[in-house]
């Protein structure tokens, strides 16, 4: 019984891609023996956890000993105790599938593995930086020269920077994660996941502010009149003075949005001044939507508080279509979402997320739009 024992904790572990050298050794000597351990269905015995736990276990085993002693007596050939023998791997499988299972071995298997990326600081001689949100560190230029801070998810840049030339850095945001960063005039700027900003160490004297963002981030701007901010997203650029306001523009999305919670902005193509005739002005509580097809400049009021609120963590879904849904909580949740439920494609969604994990998330959504769906690793697959 312990020789079975062994060897089906064996298996098991083979499956599971845990054996040390010597557990490979010891199995392969025991295949050799025993041919019968390569044919196990194991993907047939693990969809069988429903049926196991209703086995009365202790008595499936005294009912096998039992037989085996039976056979014994009668002298069975050896085929036949190959054949006990192999039930009895099963049983003994069966029983130790259970305690890998309690162990959390086939977590993987049930649950999500998300991938833990970091965010980045590219500096201007292209040096990358991994910037670990859990500790503090001093930034450095190419001279060695302290140019700013970083304290947990958040980056501070001085003004002491003796440069008199543009130096750029360069944050990356992964998805899953958020990061402020303070530029060197003050002004404060939130990252969302999957985005990235590039921005001078240090504005000039008599130089526009300007920066680069791929993504969405909000903006707090320190005013000052001398020196405009501005801020380029792909073919949407934005100029104010000093305000608040809030810009995406992934580049995966069909439009640009830009929306401001107070102050003035103006908006306008990459192709125009600030100043033609084709300049859109924002009064708080607006947004100005580019169409990246048409290239149109829409004006629409908008809810400051649903498009702001990813600054402390929540998802707020208003008529959102399913699939920039998926897109969203892909960048909150770092998942990757495979949809095999085409029906779901026309549909708009309305939903609003506080605490809830990604399992809520998708619980939740699975009940209003009527579909189900698996995990797989990082994947999260809806099915009809």
């Amino acid at each position: 019984m312990n020789n079975i024992f062994i060897i089906s904790k064996l298996i098991i572990k083979k499956k599971l891609k845990i054996l040390s050298d010597s557990e490979k050794d010891q199995l392969k000597q025991f295949n050799k023996d025993y041919p019968f351990s390569k044919n196990i269905d194991f993907e047939k015995i693990t969809q069988k956890f429903t049926d196991y736990s209703k086995v009365d276990k202790n008595k499936a085993w005294e009912s096998l000993l039992t037989k085996m002693e039976v056979h014994k007596t009668e002298k069975t050939k050896p085929i036949f105790l190959l054949s006990w023998f192999k039930y009895a791997a099963m049983i003994v499988l069966f029983i130790g599938l259970g305690y890998f299972y309690q162990q959390g071995y086939f977590t993987k298997q049930t649950t999500l593995i998300i991938p833990s990326e970091q965010i980045t600081l590219e500096l201007d001689s292209g040096e990358i930086k991994v910037i670990d949100d859990h500790n503090s560190t001093s930034i450095l230029d190419t001279k060695g020269r302290i140019v700013g801070n970083q304290k947990g998810n958040k980056l501070i840049y001085t003004n002491d920077s003796e440069d008199e030339l543009l130096v750029y850095n360069t944050v990356t945001v992964p998805y899953g994660k958020r990061l402020e960063i303070q530029l060197s005039d003050g002004t404060k700027v939130n990252i969302n996941a999957g985005s990235s900003l590039r921005f001078p160490v240090k504005f000039l004297k008599g130089e526009s502010r300007q920066v680069f963002l791929k993504g969405e981030a909000y903006f707090d701007v320190v005013k000052d009149t001398e020196h405009p901010f501005m801020v380029n997203a792909d073919e949407l650029n934005i100029k104010v003075l000093g305000t608040k306001f809030n810009l995406s523009s992934y580049p995966e999305d069909e439009n640009i949005k830009a929306v401001l919670v107070e102050g003035s902005v103006v908006a306008y193509k990459n192709t125009d001044h600030h100043l033609s005739n084709e300049a859109t002005h924002l009064k708080p509580n607006f947004g100005a939507i580019l169409d990246k097809n048409s290239k149109l400049i829409q004006v629409k009021q908008m809810d400051v508080a649903a498009s702001t609120a990813w600054m402390e963590g929540k998802l707020v879904l208003q008529e959102v279509e399913f699939k920039d849904m998926l897109k969203k909580l892909e960048r909150q949740y770092n998942v990757v979402f495979i949809n095999n439920n085409k029906s779901l494609e026309s549909r708009y969604f309305t939903a609003k997320f506080d605490i809830e994990d990604i399992y809520q998330v998708v619980k939740s959504l699975s009940l209003s739009g009527n579909f189900t769906y698996k995990f797989n690793k990082n994947t999260i697959i809806i099915n009809p």
